[in-house]
């Protein structure tokens, strides 16, 4: 989509809107969106596979019946005010540093994917959703728009999403008392425990830790109905994660070590690098740097085995960058003790941004974070600076409160560098920040 856009080609753009995964497996029919357009499918197919339209009136139109925001178009929308760079910038500065903005844009989108949701019969406005059998059809329009749900957490963070996603959890967990075929019972089942887990994801992102953990317990139960061993994995690497967030790490590896144990034969390459990353994370942070490298060294051995085409679902999100990560996190703990890990330290955080892609915008701020914290202990403290401070303004602008809770640990690896003005200044804003969250 954003290549169409750069392109300045709105047939590409319908094809690319057409062709999303959140419309389910198959892509939206030409004959469909052919019919909003007011064109046949003939035409539609010459749109999208011929040259750019430059027919102002006809591009201004689809643009309004598709509702592309008017901020991504190259041409100018009837009742619109002229378009520049310069005005642009300027709009979307004022709009940031208020914060209304970016929330704003955010719980539109919400709003439409509860549409999305509401359209399939999965979710209620202000009244319950009426009882009715349940088919395949319902299950892949379940998942789907999960997937929606878990694509915004990435790119925005559980802050704003948290709410909607435990509604739509409860929601999807009353589904249990519909009819539905016999066979269909174990899927229903496990995307109840997803919508849990997510529900818990988004609560543990936002701060809310009693809620996550509620959901994760309630998640953990519908998985273990469901005899599904690989989602049972999934929700308690989620709970190691919290546990790890409020440094209760001696929890956290025994958890993803009982989950390891109890996987047996459902333990695929990626699932083991997953939970062995993991693992190692806590090892270090406990100061056992020598298990935590060998557990790393185990962790890139699966990973190099990994066949996507056999792993489960839920691991579709586990990449080089998640990987890349967990070498970082190792590495900073152990130059906190020895000096001498620091440079490591740098090179995994920086290969670890490199490696994540640009919808995973919440992965890259939190290991640009890490990177901050690798050069101040590096002795590196200009160079720390220059990613702290626009790291800084980048967690402000999400709604994450794990990224900001990273940030502000920063104060404890720039320790030795304070009696720098500019140190001392990034660690005054820092504890404005804490002071602003407390």
């Amino acid at each position: 989509m954003r290549l169409a856009l750069a392109e300045r080609h709105l047939g590409r753009v319908i094809r690319a809107y057409r062709c999303h995964p959140y419309h389910g497996r198959v892509a939206l029919p030409q004959s469909v969106v052919a019919g909003w357009l007011g064109i046949t499918q003939a035409q539609l197919s010459r749109v999208e596979n011929g040259p750019p339209l430059v027919h102002l009136d006809r591009l201004a139109h689809w643009a309004q019946l598709l509702r592309v925001p008017a901020g991504s178009l190259w041409f100018t929308l009837p009742g619109q005010p002229q378009w520049s760079p310069e005005k642009t910038g300027r709009a979307r500065a004022s709009t940031d540093s208020h914060g209304a903005g970016p929330d704003e844009g955010r719980r539109a989108l919400l709003a439409g994917i509860a549409a999305v949701a509401a359209g399939a019969g999965l979710l209620g406005g202000s009244e319950v959703v009426q009882p009715r059998r349940i088919g395949t059809a319902d299950i892949a329009r379940l998942n789907a728009v999960l997937e929606l749900y878990r694509s915004v957490d990435r790119e925005s963070g559980g802050g704003l999403l948290y709410r909607e996603v435990a509604r739509f959890a409860e929601s999807v967990y009353r589904m249990l008392d519909w009819s539905h075929p016999a066979g269909l019972t174990s899927p229903l089942i496990a995307a109840v425990a997803t919508a849990r887990q997510l529900a818990g994801w988004t609560a543990l992102d936002a701060g809310k830790h009693d809620d996550a953990q509620r959901h994760f317990v309630a998640g953990e139960r519908a998985a273990l109905t469901a005899d599904d061993a690989p989602l049972v994995a999934m929700i308690r690497y989620a709970q190691a994660k919290q546990l790890q967030h409020l440094r209760h790490n001696r929890d956290a590896l025994a958890t993803l070590q009982l989950t390891c144990a109890q996987l047996g034969s459902h333990a695929t390459p990626a699932a083991k690098a997953l939970l062995w990353g993991a693992e190692a994370a806590s090892l270090a942070a406990l100061g056992d740097d020598q298990t935590a490298v060998k557990t790393l060294g185990r962790a890139s051995d699966q990973f190099e085995r990994i066949n996507k085409d056999h792993e489960p679902a839920w691991l579709g999100f586990y990449d080089r960058g998640e990987l890349l990560a967990q070498y970082g996190r190792v590495y900073r703990d152990m130059a906190r003790r020895d000096r001498r890990y620091a440079s490591e330290a740098v090179r995994w955080g920086r290969d670890s941004i490199a490696a994540f892609g640009a919808a995973n915008v919440r992965s890259t701020v939190l290991n640009k974070v890490g990177l901050c914290s690798a050069l101040f202990l590096a002795d590196e403290p200009e160079q720390a600076l220059g990613v702290g401070v626009r790291v800084l303004t980048q967690a402000q602008a999400m709604s994450s409160k794990r990224v900001i809770d990273r940030v502000i640990n920063l104060r404890r690896d720039l320790a030795r560098h304070r009696e720098l003005p500019k140190v001392a200044a990034f660690e005054r804003a820092l504890t404005t920040q804490a002071l602003m969250v407390a």
